[in-house]
């Protein structure tokens, strides 16, 4: 079906009902980046800085546990939405829920903020997988725009990463964590009513099952499903490490749709390596950016850098309050409790924008707040994705194992920078001035190597798998992804036992050498695994 001249496509090509997505998860994502960029920064800072003296390791527990559980919630949110609620109102419930979870962390008391990640990780579990499935819904009868308009609400995530980091660190530095964490409330407060004025653009799309289900067959359902899911995967682990595994499946399609599995659980396990790294961002690289990276520039540095944050702060905001006036002159008439909420979001943003440039611009040095180097991962998305994508879509696109195999090689390379760069740190030292260069480099590499892996993850469990069992296996899918963020802090948790005792250099030579090894495993395997995909590419 041509949709090119269709009128509900008015918008930038789309549906106007997509960028009421777009700034919803912009919202989402803003008040999740910015609270995770001061997370680790809070409750290690020392007392008479705001913080509270955590050490690294138990700080780094508590955002392992976080940060593997928002990728674990989902499922149980999906299921709650096509159960009970319908998508629009689980979307609404996970925004309220994280609203109230913001706020509390911003009481700063151990019970409020406990209380406050918890109710963070229900809330994204309401959030996350519904509004992603708004989105679906609004394109299931034109699937040949459904790819652009993913790509379109990928930059919104993006876009809201960015803004989060760059805002709400800003006020953690210059005004309290207090106002960090409620910066990221406020406007994820705003979020859901912007989302909740709106929802009569999506018609049907997303309201309440028809046909409901009681909560006793719910939770017959769960269990059945889960035993069902477990009894599937033990019959796998059979028929694989059978030796005559040939004379029980006779069927060659069985065989087949068997190499296949294994394809996606040696991919699965393997991702976990790749997260397990590329997570120390959000903790022991932050870590290192505060401790150990030279953020006080003067002179020629210093203004470069101020030329750099005014680009990178007022260009991406321009573009978005471009799409955001082309948004109200189609839709203000329908939607214009939403489009006014947005509005004053926007006017919010734009003055704490401006004031952050009043502030640091009349001064002589630049003191870059440790958070800011989180925006870079948002930064080299939105520069390098296209690049990807048409690499992906030419004649030179690698296998699965070869595009997993290059993220990890890539991740490595990022994290074998900041060893050589760490290598002048005496051992045991609590502070040093190491070149900025050096993180900005390891994000270059790193988002590389996100973007061989991570956005094609899925698409190749959608290509390997029946539909029937799609909804399993992006569970296991998940539940890997959930692992190495888990693992992440747990190993991040060890910096300062590896510092004390060998050195920084030592603790990022650990990420170089092990996902550069799992990266050569990948490509040598590469000849095997294409054949056990049986064309699938």
């Amino acid at each position: 079906m041509s949709t090119s001249n269709s009128n509900e496509f008015s918008l930038l090509g789309h549906k106007p009902a997509l960028f009421v997505l777009f700034f919803t998860e912009m919202w989402e994502r803003f008040s999740y980046y910015g609270m995770r960029a001061i997370f680790v920064l809070f409750l290690t800072a020392p007392l008479l800085k705001g913080g509270w003296e955590w050490s690294n390791e138990r700080a780094l527990g508590l955002l392992g546990i976080y940060t593997s559980s928002v990728y674990l919630t989902p499922i149980i949110g999906g299921w709650i939405a096509d159960k009970f609620t319908g998508y629009q109102k689980a979307v609404t419930f996970g925004a309220l829920a994280m609203t109230l979870g913001h706020a509390s962390l911003a009481f700063e008391t151990e019970f409020m903020f406990y209380t406050g990640v918890a109710l963070l990780i229900i809330g994204n579990g309401l959030f996350k997988p519904n509004l992603t499935s708004v989105v679906s819904g609004l394109y299931d009868k034109f699937p040949d725009k459904k790819d652009g308009a993913f790509t379109i609400y990928y930059m919104g995530v993006n876009a809201g990463g960015f803004l989060g980091v760059l805002l709400c660190g800003f006020l953690a530095s210059n005004l309290s964590y207090s106002w960090g964490f409620g910066l990221a409330g406020i406007f994820m407060f705003l979020g859901m009513l912007q989302f909740w004025f709106g929802r009569s653009i999506f018609g049907e799309i997303g309201k309440a099952p028809k046909e409901r289900i009681t909560v006793v067959q719910g939770l017959y359902d769960i269990l059945k499903g889960l035993i069902d899911s477990a009894t599937w995967i033990l019959k796998l682990i059979i028929n694989v490490f059978n030796k005559n595994h040939e004379k029980v499946i006779q069927d060659k399609d069985k065989i087949v749709q068997r190499d296949r599995y294994i394809v996606v659980g040696i991919l699965a396990f393997l991702t976990v390596f790749f997260w397990a790294a590329f997570e120390q961002a959000s903790g022991s690289m932050t870590l290192f950016a505060r401790d150990f990276t030279q953020r006080t520039l003067i002179g020629n540095s210093a203004l470069s850098f101020k030329i750099v944050d005014t680009l990178i702060t007022i260009v991406p905001l321009t573009i978005i309050t471009w799409v955001l006036l082309r948004l109200f002159s189609q839709t203000f008439k329908k939607i214009s409790l939403s489009n006014i909420v947005l509005g004053i979001s926007f006017l919010g943003i734009w003055g704490i924008a401006i004031w952050k440039l009043t502030v640091i611009l009349p001064k002589d040095n630049a003191e870059i707040e440790a958070s800011w180097f989180l925006i870079l991962n948002s930064l080299f998305i939105i520069g390098l994705a296209p690049f990807f994508s048409k690499w992906w879509e030419s004649k030179y696109n690698p296998s699965a194992s070869m595009k997993f195999g290059l993220g990890m090689i890539l991740l490595a390379i990022g994290f074998g920078l900041l060893a050589w760069g760490a290598s002048v740190i005496p051992r045991g030292a609590e502070t040093a001035s190491v070149s900025l260069i050096w993180l900005v480099l390891a994000y270059l590499f790193h988002t590389m190597g996100e973007l061989c892996l991570s956005p094609v993850g899925l698409s190749y469990v959608s290509k390997l798998v029946p539909a029937k069992k799609i909804g399993t296996m992006f569970g296991v899918w998940y539940l890997a992804i959930a692992a190495g963020n888990f693992l992440a802090q747990l190993v991040g948790g060890y910096i300062d036992i590896i510092v004390d005792k060998y050195s920084m250099s030592i603790f990022f030579l650990i990420f170089t050498l092990i996902p550069g090894l799992v990266g050569l495993i990948l490509i040598i395997i590469n000849p095997w695994m294409k054949k056990m995909m049986h064309g699938v590419r």
